[in-house]
């Protein structure tokens, strides 16, 4: 099933494969604000309820699957790159820094929808030019970002991909800002722990950037690799790791999960190799859900000392890069 809807005053997209079902909203960064399985009755992802449509609209960031280009913090919002500089706006005055990107607000068109008897394909797409002062303003490339959303009974696959329009190499780095939703299916907070492919601890600074230190595991963040933490009604988290492979059914993981310990169900959010660095934060600790964040780059990596050692990747012109993810629950 795929079909277009008004969802409370916004154009959506609504489409079905087998136990799943997704909520994709195009004129807000593409982004999929919903993302459910009925046979468990699980809702993987925080979805805007009707009374916080507007609050969506202001803070996309903390719904859905939202989209950071560039990922998480940019110090002082610049950044200098093949003798040009980038300026972003000040976007959190008592850091000084630039945070989540430039097209988590931005306007897609639906440039493909198809179902098949496996699977239904949504495809978004985003041309940045001369033409869009608020993008072509802070990042003056040509490019096109393209979403694509592939929904079958294994659940949600889902790639980025961008292609250099310009005539000059183009930075790369990309994040996702994931409020995974908990509880997901009944029961209480404490019902809930996430595991998180976590390797070190990023030390981070009083503006949230890193240091250049990493650190062992704290013994309360140990718990993201082996046994799971609670993330919900519980202390602040806001913190960056890098990332290392962990075991879950006895095979190797990347990524993030959620699981009921009552009932064993579990969500899970898989990265592939573009990801290297987490951000996992829980909005003080007492809201209903917990955002691992997955991101191409270390935060700030431009402007660490060695920046392709964080993450910092190019794309030349005519060229193009792309990132994926898979969504499911069990």
């Amino acid at each position: 099933m795929i079909r277009c809807i008004d969802w409370n005053g916004l154009q959506a997209v609504e489409f079905a494969k087998g136990d799943y079902t997704a909520l994709l909203v195009p004129s807000m960064g593409a982004n999929l604000v919903r993302l459910a399985n009925t046979r468990l009755g699980v809702e993987i992802l925080r979805t805007p309820a009707a009374d916080e449509i507007e609050t969506f609209k202001g803070r996309p960031q903390v719904f859905g699957l939202p989209v950071l280009f560039p990922p998480n913090r940019i110090a002082d919002g610049r950044y200098t790159f093949e003798g040009r500089t980038y300026q972003y706006p000040i976007t959190i005055e008592k850091e000084h820094n630039y945070h989540h990107g430039i097209l988590k607000s931005q306007p897609f068109a639906v440039s493909k929808a198809l179902e098949s008897d496996d699977e239904v394909l949504v495809e978004c797409r985003y041309y940045a030019n001369a033409g869009n002062d608020a993008i072509y303003r802070d990042f003056p490339h040509a490019f096109k970002c393209k979403i694509t959303f592939r929904l079958s009974n294994e659940g949600l696959v889902q790639e980025i991909m961008f292609a250099n329009r310009s005539t000059e190499r183009m930075p790369v780095g990309v994040g996702f800002h994931t409020p995974m939703r908990i509880p997901f299916a009944g029961g209480t907070d404490a019902d809930y722990v996430m595991r998180v492919a976590v390797g070190e601890q990023v030390e981070l600074s009083g503006r949230n950037l890193p240091t250049g230190r990493r650190l062992p595991l704290t013994e309360r963040f140990a718990k993201l690799r082996d046994g799971g933490l609670r993330v919900t009604d519980c202390d602040p988290i806001e913190a960056g790791f890098t990332l290392r492979e962990i075991e879950v059914d006895g095979k190797p993981f990347r990524g993030a999960l959620v699981e009921n310990l009552r009932t064993g169900v579990r969500t899970f959010y898989e990265v592939d190799d573009k990801t290297t660095y987490w951000t996992i934060w829980n909005n003080g600790g007492h809201e209903p859900y917990c955002c691992p964040e997955p991101q191409s780059w270390t935060t700030n990596a431009p402007n660490m000392a060695d920046p392709e050692a964080e993450g910092f990747r190019s794309i030349a012109p005519g060229e193009s890069w792309r990132m994926g993810f898979r969504l499911y629950a069990k």
